[in-house]
């Protein structure tokens, strides 16, 4: 299901989607190649810190990103052109994105081979180690069994790199030597400079102007990797130029970045567009996390009964939680998969399921995903990265079926249990998942209360070194839970595409 591509707004203005910037034909350019399942690869550096035994040593890298569509009983709705209301086709994608990741944003393949190349660069970080909350455990009195999945030690700090190493090799295989995105917090923005350094490739980013003031540090991470950085909204755009005349005060959001990123994309033949959550191949890239993570529960013996995830554009919920889907769909296990999102900007739990525009300009195809409204900015709380006002479409759909549940926690909740686990574990989460760390302390807290010995799966998909002025703020008592305006969000609806599929 697609994400993300630009559509002029003017009619007038001549489309990047009816041209190619690609010579050979179609039929050449997306035939996918898919080869077998391989053994997974050897690995010493596999950390399973999760028992007191000695670990499993022999788990690897998976050789290949697992795709759920394959698994579904319903496939997805398409995203649909905004001036036709047809499904997009692949090659009306071409201006913004390589070859390669539309036939992985349109494949229904189970499996996608990973490159060797980049292999390469994953063993910089992978495996990532599954850790065993036992310090948490002990501080909740509970019976629970908690464990984390730690993204963290990677270059960029998070689990973004999964997705950007791959991004950046392909736009670099089509002898693209620029690409632009957006970044909330600064994860992506890092991660997808930390790939282009690796590559050679340049790199701009647009920075939601919250997090671009007060995520300093992740700014100079993009820059020290040589990216060029620009807080969103900005006047290099007529979307940014627009925003502001609009409010010259603007605390910006992703819907604004990815309009800034995509304009500037559109506009340049030698220009390709990244986005770090919400499409399809950005999920199965992401799934490396769930497929290692099989594979170090098994080693030790457990199954989750519980598996819970931050969300906010989907990335790092669908990379864990997919490939137990998977699972779950073969009646192999059964746990309860759950996502966790801010109560300042809750789309997938005060949303509605409906086609609308993935960023704030309109310039996107219509997507059928879980929306506060492509107008709503959400306020500026200190979880920059889940401050979206959609949800990825897959994790829609895969909700919308029943497959899984969503909450949300106010982040006052979600700090008290950072600090809960920075002071048992030792590791100082990002803003980001402690909503997931939140959520999980609830559940190993009503275990608690009725005796049962849950296991517990949680993402925790980066850490928080440079998000410490938010500690800072909670700890000096000057942290509050931002509202969610029922009216602010009933206009922003009123204006999404009235579409009748």
């Amino acid at each position: 299901m697609m994400s993300h591509c630009v559509f002029p707004v003017d009619p007038a203005t001549p489309s990047p989607f009816f041209h190619s910037k690609v010579g050979k034909p179609w039929s050449q350019r997306f035939a996918l190649s898919v080869r077998p399942m391989h053994p997974k690869r050897v690995s010493s550096a596999c950390r399973v810190r999760a028992t007191l035994g000695d670990a499993d040593k022999s788990i690897g890298i998976p050789r290949q990103w697992y795709n759920v569509i394959a698994d579904l009983p319903i496939k997805p709705p398409p995203p649909l052109h905004p001036q036709t209301f047809e499904p997009i086709k692949p090659e009306d994608l071409s201006p913004l994105f390589p070859d390669e990741l539309i036939r992985q944003e349109i494949t229904s393949d189970r499996f996608i081979d990973i490159p060797d190349e980049v292999l390469d660069v994953y063993k910089l970080w992978r495996p990532t180690p599954l850790i065993r909350a036992k310090r948490l455990e002990k501080l909740l009195d509970t019976p629970a069994r908690i464990y984390y999945k730690y993204e963290g030690v990677s270059p960029a700090g998070s689990h973004k790199p999964n997705s950007a190493v791959p991004q950046a090799w392909y736009n670099l295989q089509e002898g693209v030597k620029k690409v632009v995105t957006e970044t909330g917090a600064g994860q992506w923005g890092s991660a997808l400079s930390f790939a282009c350094s690796i590559f050679g490739l340049e790199c701009e980013v647009w920075q939601v102007r919250a997090s671009y003031d007060s995520k300093p540090y992740r700014r100079l991470m993009m820059q020290t990797w040589g990216a060029k950085v620009h807080p969103s909204p900005s006047m290099i755009t007529e979307a940014g130029q627009r925003l502001l005349q609009q409010d010259p005060s603007s605390p910006g959001s992703l819907g604004i970045a990815i309009s800034e990123a995509v304009e500037v994309a559109a506009k340049n033949a030698d220009t390709k567009y990244c986005l770090g959550s919400v499409l399809n191949h950005v999920l199965h890239h992401q799934s490396v996390i769930g497929e290692e993570c099989i594979k170090q529960m098994e080693a030790i013996g457990e199954t989750p009964d519980v598996i819970i995830g931050c969300t906010g554009g989907g990335s790092n919920f669908a990379g864990l939680s997919f490939p137990f889907l998977r699972e779950k769909l073969n009646k192999k296990i059964n746990p309860v998969i759950r996502a966790v999102e801010p109560s300042a900007c809750p789309s997938l739990t005060k949303g509605v399921y409906a086609y609308d525009y993935g960023d704030t300009a309109g310039m996107t195809p219509l997507m059928k995903m879980h929306t506060l409204g492509h107008d709503f900015i959400p306020d500026p709380i200190h979880a920059g990265g889940l401050r979206y006002h959609g949800m990825a479409p897959l994790i829609s759909h895969v909700y919308d079926l029943g497959l899984m549940e969503a909450i949300s926690i106010p982040q006052t909740e979600c700090f008290q249990g950072a600090i809960q686990f920075a002071r048992s574990e030792g590791l100082i989460p990002a803003p980001e998942p402690t909503h997931a760390i939140a959520a999980t302390i609830r559940e190993a807290i009503r275990c608690r209360e009725s005796g049962e010995a849950k296991v517990i799966l949680t993402a925790m998909c980066g850490h928080g070194h440079f998000d410490l002025p938010a500690y800072e703020k909670y700890l000096q008592g000057n942290m509050v839970d931002l509202s969610f305006s029922e009216e602010k969000v009933k206009a922003s609806l009123a204006n999404i595409p009235q579409v009748i599929p």
